[in-house]
């Protein structure tokens, strides 16, 4: 005889299970959605910072819309890219990392070839492709995380070892930040350096030899900065940008950058509201969209962008952790990798726009205009979403 109370046990026990697949994700949604959130308030504020641009002579034969044409076609760019990024797989990453790290080098090469790299305001860091323009630094950012991963799982054995471990990885570094301050774009450089080694610390090299190769890398910028007049004259415009030397020279940028922020003040003037944006902040679309939206939306703006970043960074960074965790060092290098690129890099831009740093040449990820960044930029968030994604096939008892 049928059991009269299995149907309401049945009944009772079925429902829950849509509700308990409905939690399992293929990835963190909450990665995309942050991601998606920070592309589209970059694409509005990017706007409402270059709008006014073509009333000045220098841009006069440009429209209203054009910075924000270009960038919402880098942004349907990226999506594309990312799409495709994130359906290769994590082994095959690894398998191309050193042919990446060269094709890096050759175009790191080939833009500092007169008539073929194209220079503004005196740096030669991009390479014509018809209407666009390609800035292949960017693109050495993503190749030296992939062979720095790479090379340290290849390297695992030997990690203790400083001249089998460390210094062939030290030598690479060093031919790309030549290049790199050849341009120059000595704000690229320091943040591959970082990526560098945060991935061979993370990696497990030796603490002695980690804090050696730092303590030769800060030496290094140091004697960068003493030996260029230029770098020198930064560095004493960001201690007193009110100097009547420094006020409308080296110091400029960051005094009206202060001043834009200071106008914000809590709740901000209202978005289209600033007028720092107005032809008196160079590069607010760009360097400088941080202090726009502090003048637009205030501390709460400001505080806004900065726990968004620390979010996406510290959960990239947990995605890393994951994958470490089931055995996948490479996986979770690199993860752990685009979340020091992305967290140092907004640190940076985020320091100098508040008067914290000196200045330095270094958009805001995800936000700031500028086509390559964002495209590498959205293709390495897209790397890590495909091992989060991974990590998330093995727990379920798939394969990666």
């Amino acid at each position: 005889m049928r059991n009269p109370f299995r149907r309401s046990t049945d009944a009772a026990w079925m429902p829950s299970q849509p509700r308990d697949n409905l939690r399992i994700h293929a990835f963190d949604p909450g990665l995309l959605w942050v991601t998606v959130a920070l592309l589209a308030w970059g694409m509005v504020m990017v706007y409402s910072a270059s709008i006014a641009l073509p009333d000045n002579p220098r841009f006069g034969r440009y429209a209203h819309t054009y910075f924000l044409s270009r960038h919402a076609l880098f942004l349907v760019l990226a999506f594309v890219a990312g799409l495709l990024a994130f359906q290769v797989r994590v082994e095959t990453w690894e398998r191309l990392a050193p042919w990446l790290f060269v094709a890096s080098l050759l175009l790191l090469i080939v833009v500092l070839i007169p008539g073929i790299g194209k220079g503004v305001n005196g740096a030669r860091r991009w390479l014509a492709l018809g209407p666009l323009s390609f800035q292949p630094s960017e693109l050495a950012k993503l190749a030296v995380l992939l062979y720095a991963a790479n090379y340290m799982v290849r390297k695992m054995e030997v990690k203790e070892r400083f001249f089998r471990a460390v210094l062939p990885m030290a030598a690479a570094v060093a031919v790309v930040g030549v290049l790199l301050l050849a341009e120059p774009d000595m704000g690229a450089f320091m943040v591959i350096a970082v990526i560098a080694m945060g991935i061979l610390f993370l990696g497990g090299v030796n603490a002695r030899m980690f804090f050696l190769i730092a303590a030769v890398i800060v030496v290094a910028f140091m004697l960068m900065i003493a030996f260029s007049d230029w770098r020198r004259e930064r560095i004493f415009a960001y201690l007193d940008p009110w100097n009547e030397k420094y006020a409308l020279g080296k110091g400029y940028q960051l005094s009206h950058s202060l001043i834009a922020i200071g106008r914000g003040e809590i709740f901000g003037v209202g978005l289209g509201g600033s007028v720092e944006k107005l032809h008196w902040l160079p590069e607010a679309h760009t360097d400088f969209l941080l202090a726009v939206i502090g003048e637009e939306f205030g501390l709460v703006g400001v505080l806004s962008a900065i726990v968004a970043f620390l979010w996406m960074t510290r959960r990239i960074m947990h995605i890393g952790r994951q994958a470490i965790a089931l055995d996948r060092v490479f996986a979770g290098l690199v993860a752990q990798g685009v979340g020091i690129w992305i967290g140092f890099q907004a640190f940076i831009n985020m320091g100098v726009n508040l008067g914290a740093l000196p200045t330095k040449g270094l958009t805001l990820p995800l936000m700031s205009y500028g086509g390559s960044a964002v495209l590498l930029n959205v293709v390495a968030i897209a790397v890590v979403l495909r091992i989060d994604y991974e990590n998330r096939t093995l727990m379920r008892g798939g394969r990666a």
